[in-house]
């Protein structure tokens, strides 16, 4: 007859992994290798999650803060929303407002449509179409500052390179045309500042030239995916070059028309450094956008909480734009 075992033996063989049974061993590594290979995604991005949240999340939930506050001598108050009431009460923001659309209008509709022409062009596999292409990426390597800068320096009064034709009152009556100090035309939908000032019509062409080189990219890639024998099956039931462009390119590569629309619409809407180069908001308030009047409020007057309410107000917009775009291109994939 054997001895009997303790029960405080017992416990300590049963907790002892040395006398687990075998199949509760493979159980509890089988559970272990299950767990690591559903978290090891986890872990691999856990490194770009803290980069995120460091430059991204942080910043975003310290700009909602701030918008609620006011700074004083003795530090940071709570002021609730005050910031946004009195960002729209300034008769500057809706101002700003009707720049920014008339920018945002201008430039999309410029770019989009000098891109998908320069694209057409550049798919027919013109002689030195790499040369051509090499050229065109030139802006798209020089800095928004340097960029206005440049285009400042062409109508600058007295020397700039164009200043001799615009200030030619035969060709600009009465007395030339000077874009950088010319005012604005009478509006003609009450306060909408349209027609816009020539600043502006300036500032979207320059715009649209910086952002040119990406658009023809994006185009030239969406016309390249089509099949040939899609065009000359048409071409051969008769099609002509309008038919086909409205009926078989536009339809084939609305998706990338999307794309590259809401995208001009995110640049431009946050750029700042052609409009801080360039005109710098002026003449007068007459190429003020949103973008701007953020810089001008927040490092111009330093007032930092109703700077971040007018961030929170643009990061809205954003957003929105990015949802629409989502749900666009989700309804014609």
């Amino acid at each position: 007859m054997q001895p009997s075992v303790p029960n405080q033996d017992r416990a300590g063989v049963a907790n002892n992994p040395k006398f687990w049974p075998g199949q509760l061993r493979q159980t509890a590594h089988r559970g272990l290798r299950v767990w690591l290979r559903h978290s090891l995604p986890f872990w691999l991005l856990l490194p770009t999650l803290i980069v995120l949240g460091i430059t991204q999340v942080y910043p975003g939930f310290y700009t909602l803060w701030l918008s609620l506050q006011t700074r004083q001598p003795e530090g940071w108050e709570f002021v609730g929303t005050a910031n946004y009431a009195r960002l729209f009460n300034m008769r500057l923001f809706a101002e700003s407002v009707g720049h920014t659309i008339v920018f945002l209008v201008g430039y999309v509709l410029v770019t989009l449509g000098a891109g998908f022409g320069i694209a057409l062009l550049l798919n027919r596999k013109l002689r030195l179409s790499g040369l051509y292409i090499t050229l065109l990426f030139i802006p798209w390597v020089i800095a928004d500052i340097i960029a206005g800068l440049v285009w400042r320096l062409l109508v600058v009064p007295d020397y700039g390179l164009f200043s001799g034709i615009l200030q030619n009152p035969a060709l600009f009556p009465p007395n030339g045309l000077s874009i950088l100090t010319a005012v604005p035309p009478r509006p003609w939908l009450g306060d909408f500042p349209f027609p816009p000032a020539p600043a502006m019509v300036y500032l979207i062409l320059a715009s649209a030239w910086r952002a040119l080189p990406f658009i023809v990219l994006l185009m030239l890639a969406a016309l390249q995916t089509i099949p040939t024998e899609i065009i000359e099956s048409s071409r051969i039931d008769g099609a002509n070059r309008s038919q086909v462009l409205r009926f078989i390119l536009l339809p084939l590569i609305l998706p990338t028309l999307i794309v590259a629309l809401f995208s001009l619409t995110l640049s431009g809407m946050n750029g700042v450094g052609m409009v801080f180069s360039l005109t710098g908001g002026g003449p007068g308030t007459s190429t003020e956008v949103l973008s701007h009047l953020l810089y001008s409020i927040g490092w111009g007057q330093r007032e930092f909480g109703r700077a971040a309410a007018l961030a929170m107000i643009i990061a809205v917009v954003n957003w929105l734009l990015i949802l629409g775009t989502l749900r666009v291109t989700r309804l014609n994939g």
